[in-house]
């Protein structure tokens, strides 16, 4: 006798819940989908909360609105399926600045993640070497080469580059270093385009023109309310029995699909399932996996991860330099790495009464030991570099929010992208009823993790057979 599938998605963080919006959206009629999460709320990194009487993040800020090819991104493709389109607002400032030298200095125009298009467009801020970015008559890449950031912009522009330019961006983005991040993972863009120029800002210019962007489109997007909209939109969307403070602590194939023991060890309950969606981070995961294919869990279980913390200060009336915010190179000896002015930045935060809401980023791959000061102490240096940086003696916070995510940014070693892929494909030979999905495997990013989720659900449907059974 037929019955509805059953799928457990173990995650609840945006990939894990845009696999759950897929499945409800394509699997078969009837199909029961539930969501572990061991903590207490859904999101991960999506994480809305309040300081001084208004909404504000202390997690991921903003998605990008296109994806690599130019189309709409991932992100905003589900925000619409959720009919939450009328909710995107952009940025009504999107100029921002490096601390650089004790001031700051506009971010140069026509980079891509701070790797430059035009050399003179950038030396404002940093000089590339004398001999820079010469055509060496073949690509810079071979077809299956993948090399950290650093490594090679540093070959082909020098020092000051990397230092003052891309390093402070990738920070920004992973707490990571360009010396140890891949190209491909990081900049897939320009890492197709350097298997086929000869020159770095050749390639710079070429991967810019096969995504082309009309003038005065926005880059990022945000979610008036906050980003827990799309959170909880898309936990109702699914259509998923949410199990939170469900932690999922073994899973065992069975001849029918999987059984996962979930809780406590004195108090386990054992749940059965045709299909099993790991949308976790690569450690988790690969404790999971350790038991059922071990040379995948090796794989997984390598990657390594930055800790940060996002420091938020509600300020009165602030004196402000008209920008988005800034990146510090490492270079400059802050403990701030990057700093967004939220009620400057976005215009929907802005308030009548001049209380501006500051949030500094804090912490560097491989430097954790700057996050052992305690909440009073992080926010008073953070208030004190603020005022370095701007040159002003800032008011005292009226209210601020220390938000600490530990282990939380992955590092993409080079060729991270084909060991995920091996790793995969030996998972998908043995389980292909097992998926893994996740920022941890796939990049950062909303678009990324949101595309990473609804892929993981499609071969969940493919090796489910597409009906019921």
């Amino acid at each position: 006798m037929s019955r509805p599938w059953r799928v457990a998605v173990v995650g609840g963080g945006i990939a894990g819940l845009a696999a759950a919006v897929r499945l409800r959206d394509r699997a078969p009629a009837g199909t029961e989908i539930t969501v572990y999460e061991q903590s207490g709320a859904l999101g991960g990194k999506l994480c809305t909360g309040e300081l001084a009487g208004q909404p504000v993040e202390f997690g991921a800020e903003s998605f990008l609105m296109r994806d690599p090819a130019g189309g709409e991104s991932a992100a905003v493709t589900l925000i619409r399926r959720l009919g939450l389109a009328e909710k995107i607002v952009h940025p009504t400032v999107g100029q921002a600045a490096l601390a650089v030298d004790g001031g700051l200095r506009p971010v140069p125009g026509g980079t891509l993640v701070g790797v430059p298009g035009d050399l003179e467009r950038v030396a404002t801020v940093a000089q590339p070497a004398a001999d820079a970015d010469r055509d060496g008559g073949r690509p810079l890449l071979g077809p299956d080469e993948d090399v950290a950031v650093g490594k090679l912009v540093r070959a082909r522009l020098g020092d000051q580059v990397v230092d003052r330019l891309v390093d402070p961006m990738l920070g920004g983005v992973y707490a990571g270093r360009a010396d140890d991040l891949s190209l491909v993972t990081t900049m897939p863009a320009l890492a197709r385009a350097a298997r086929v120029e000869h020159t770095l800002t050749g390639a710079v210019r070429a991967a810019q023109a096969a995504a082309p962007r009309a003038p005065g489109t926005p880059v990022f997007g945000t979610l008036a309310g906050g980003l827990s909209t799309l959170v909880e939109a898309a936990a109702t969307a699914s259509g998923a029995t949410i199990r939170r403070n469900a932690a999922v602590r073994e899973l065992t194939p069975t001849a029918a699909g999987w059984r996962l023991t979930v809780g406590p060890t004195r108090d386990p309950e054992l749940v059965e399932a045709d299909a099993v969606v790991l949308a976790l981070p690569a450690r988790p995961a690969a404790r999971l996996l350790a038991p059922v294919t071990p040379e995948v869990a090796t794989t997984i279980g390598g990657l390594d991860y930055a800790s940060v913390a996002l420091v938020t200060l509600a300020l009165p009336n602030p004196e402000l330099p008209a920008l988005s915010g800034f990146l510090v190179p490492a270079s400059e000896g802050l403990l701030i790495k990057a700093s967004t002015f939220f009620t400057t930045k976005w215009g929907h935060l802005a308030r009548p009464d001049g209380i501006a809401l500051v949030r500094a980023s804090v912490g560097r791959y491989g430097d954790e030991t700057s996050l052992h000061l305690a909440d009073p102490d992080l926010v008073a240096t953070v208030h004190r570099e603020l005022s370095g940086v701007l040159g002003v003696a800032l008011p005292a916070p009226l209210a601020s929010h220390v938000q600490r995510w530990g282990g939380s940014l992955p590092q993409y070693a080079p060729g991270h992208g084909d060991r995920v892929a091996a790793a995969r494909t030996a998972l998908r030979a043995v389980h292909p009823t097992l998926v893994l999905a996740g920022a941890g495997l796939d990049g950062v990013g909303i678009p990324v993790c949101v595309r990473s989720g609804e892929t993981a659900a499609g071969e969940i449907i493919e090796a489910l057979g597409g009906s019921g059974s």
